[in-house]
């Protein structure tokens, strides 16, 4: 069985980042899927209450939100690369602007004008979005759609020299986290083919993208990925920087959340903290002990009382 295991559900734009990076890996992994709404218990028992998709195991270590999912990948596997070129920088800062430019009203077209979303999991997604408004799905579409059009014409204008892939003659992450809105796109929104049909450049790329595949995919249930948890020992060493922000030592008490959406707060004891992550120690009772890592940008990070 695979080292790697993706807790995650295949409608998810966010999850296809990930799994279109393990394809362009070639690496085998293990699928567990998890509810689309809350409440998750098992997920949440790994995580100490996020909640967001995905969420990657190997073991005892835990890694949440695409951005740190990616960079651990890099680092376990790092050939063929996510970042070719030297590329990190500029893909990470491609991926934070397709999160926001492309996915939030792309999200908003999706939930407004797919009549096939059921109706729990749109009632969850409008709680836990805060970028959006219950009246937004009220009014005409048109400055969603003004906005989700805007950021196609800019990939579109990103390709326009000819080259293959976002960033220049390798495929990366930069490509992967774009590509997921459009891929959103085709499935969730409706008319969304139509929105898609003038970019030429981008639907040839789109299909280069997808053809990466999702690497070697084999599935697991939920409860015998916590059994891996409890049998494995985390991997991680405890490094506060000097420079880290705020100032707190190994062993501190903190509490960890998104600043963005989704702030379900997870409490442990920190063991990691520099410019590129924050990791916390958490005893889990019957499951024993593991290690959460986040990326520290879009992360709040607060000592406990």
């Amino acid at each position: 069985m695979s080292d790697i295991i993706l807790h995650h559900h295949d409608p998810s734009p966010f999850a296809e980042k990930v799994r279109l990076a393990l394809g362009l890996k070639g690496l085998a992994w293990q699928s567990v899927q998890i509810p689309m709404v809350m409440p998750k218990p098992q997920l949440t028992a790994l995580t100490g209450g996020y909640r967001k998709t995905p969420v990657l195991q190997v073991g005892a270590d835990v890694y949440c939100d695409t951005r740190r999912i990616a960079l651990e990948l890099e680092r376990r596997f790092p050939g063929p690369g996510l970042f070719p070129a030297g590329s990190e920088g500029v893909a990470l800062a491609l991926g934070y602007w397709s999160d926001t430019a492309l996915f939030q009203p792309g999200a908003a077209l999706s939930m407004g004008t797919n009549e096939q979303i059921p109706a729990p999991v749109l009632e969850d997604r409008m709680a836990f979005f805060d970028f959006l408004e219950d009246d937004d799905l009220c009014a005409p579409p048109d400055h969603f759609f003004s906005q989700f059009v805007a950021g196609l014409a800019q990939l579109e204008r990103m390709l326009a020299d000819g080259r293959d892939w976002l960033l220049g003659d390798a495929p990366g992450w930069a490509d992967v986290a774009c590509y997921s809105p459009v891929w959103m796109c085709r499935g969730n929104i409706a008319g969304g083919d139509g929105l898609l049909a003038p970019f030429t450049r981008l639907r040839e790329w789109e299909a280069r993208v997808a053809a990466l595949g999702h690497g070697e995919r084999g599935e697991l249930d939920a409860e015998a990925a916590l059994a891996v948890a409890r049998e494995a020992e985390p991997m991680t060493r405890p490094a506060v920087g000097d420079d880290a922000w705020p100032r707190l030592a190994v062993g501190t008490p903190v509490q960890v959340a998104p600043d963005d959406y989704g702030r379900d707060p997870t409490n442990g004891t920190l063991l990691v903290l520099d410019a590129d992550e924050i990791a916390i120690a958490r005893e889990e009772g019957p499951l024993g002990r593991v290690v959460i890592h986040f990326p520290r940008a879009g992360y709040r990070v607060d000592p406990l009382p």
